[in-house]
């Protein structure tokens, strides 16, 4: 089985999109990330819903969790007011590090997708014809194809 063959429409996203409505975005559908990609749907990176997660908390609390708990609720519940004004490319990790971009051409097989999630360590790999993304597969479709033949 082919790439193309389990491959799922999935939203994405450019750099310059709006932090906030993204975030949205991840929390309406439930994804476990989302594809960043330039003007010409070609893309260049994965936003995992983590990292959302991670810029929403405080940088102090990320040093000291401990410190989580005596926040007030009021604070607490503004969380998400941290994402105001900001753009996805201000979410991505640091691009000096070098990650592996998570994608693969549509002829791949599903082991060559599955390796390849796994050596990233990511939830989803863009899946493209080309250059141009063609769809997403996820770790949840990746099991649920796998899975069925056994």
């Amino acid at each position: 089985m082919q790439a193309r063959q389990i491959a799922e429409e999935y939203p994405s996203v450019t750099k310059d999109s709006d932090a906030l409505a993204a975030a949205k975005l991840l929390a309406e559908y439930r994804l476990p990330g989302i594809v960043v990609t330039d003007g010409e749907r070609v893309p260049r990176a994965v936003l995992p819903a983590s990292q959302v997660v991670r810029f929403l908390v405080p940088g102090y609390v990320q040093d000291d969790p401990s410190l989580a708990g005596v926040l007030s609720e009021s604070v607490a519940d503004r969380t998400a007011d941290a994402l105001r004004g900001k753009t996805v490319g201000e979410m991505l990790p640091d691009p000096k590090a070098k990650p592996v971009l998570p994608v693969v051409r549509a002829d791949d097989t599903v082991i060559e997708v599955a390796a390849l999630m796994a050596r990233a360590r990511c939830p989803l790999v863009a899946v493209v014809e080309g250059k141009q993304m063609i769809g997403v597969i996820t770790a949840s479709r990746l099991l649920q194809v796998a899975l069925t033949r056994t």
